[in-house]
Parts: structure tokens; sequence; C-alpha cells
């Protein structure tokens, strides 16, 4: 059997509430909370090796990190009612250069991305070239 290609994916996380520096302290974080039915078949997509761009939203409006998924979704242990699911991310590294949301608009190879033609959409895939866009625009 063959092994799939890993998957890419962005989640967006408020840096007040859960910031990339706590992330990194923590060392691995179970991905709870998600109540968007489409976020929730976005986390049962995540295979283990995914790798995954870190958003701070509200605040800051920025892709600061790169995560890989760990775990595989499982029940969310915060969902009191329903069928909600999580997954376990590690961070991976920082990227040297956080890519604001207005570079992300202002680069043309990203106008399809769903940050921004879904906004409110707090855990979403990526392309491998928009995943790979971001990654080098973090460098420079």
């Amino acid at each position: 059997m063959s092994k799939r290609a890993p998957q890419h994916w962005l989640v967006k996380q408020e840096p007040t509430a859960y910031a990339w520096s706590a992330f990194v302290a923590d060392g691995r974080a179970a991905w709870t909370g998600v109540r968007n039915f489409q976020a929730r078949l976005n986390l049962r997509a995540m295979r283990e090796g995914d790798r995954v761009l870190y958003y701070h939203s509200v605040v800051g409006k920025e892709v600061v990190g790169v995560a890989e998924v760990a775990t595989e979704a499982y029940p969310d242990p915060t969902a009191e009612e329903g069928e909600w699911v999580c997954v376990d991310l590690v961070p991976v590294k920082p990227l040297p250069n956080p890519v604001t949301l207005e570079a992300i608009k202002a680069n043309a190879k990203l106008k399809e991305i769903k940050l921004l033609k879904q906004s409110r959409l707090s855990v979403m895939p990526l392309s491998p070239e928009e995943f790979r866009e971001i990654v080098i625009m973090g460098k420079s």
C-alpha cells in the first residue's frame, strides 16, 4: 500500500487565548473547541505528519509558525454534546518573519487561498503551492 502525500492546513488561533509561544512551550496541544461543521470535516481529514501553518487571528493577523499533526481526529473532550473532534498538533518551527494577512492579500499566487475566501473558517486546507509560498515569504 502506498503512503499518501502529506496534506497542508492552516489553523487560526487568537494569540491572546493561545499564542505560538505558549504552544512551543507546551510542546504539544490538542486542537479542541472547534465548533464549525466545515472545520470539523477538515480536522477529520488531517493525518499524522500533515503540515500545518499556525495563524494568529484577531490580534496580529499573521502566520507565525509551522506545526505538524501528531494524532489524528479523536473525540473532543471539551464537547458537551455532538460529534466534535480534535487533533493533536506539535510545533515544528517558527517562521523567521511572520507573514501578515496584508502580505498574503498582496501576493497574486495566494489569491485563491481559503484564508481570503472563507475568512471565518478556523481550520482550512491549503494547496502544497500555497503552503510553500507562505513558508518562503516567512523566510525573507
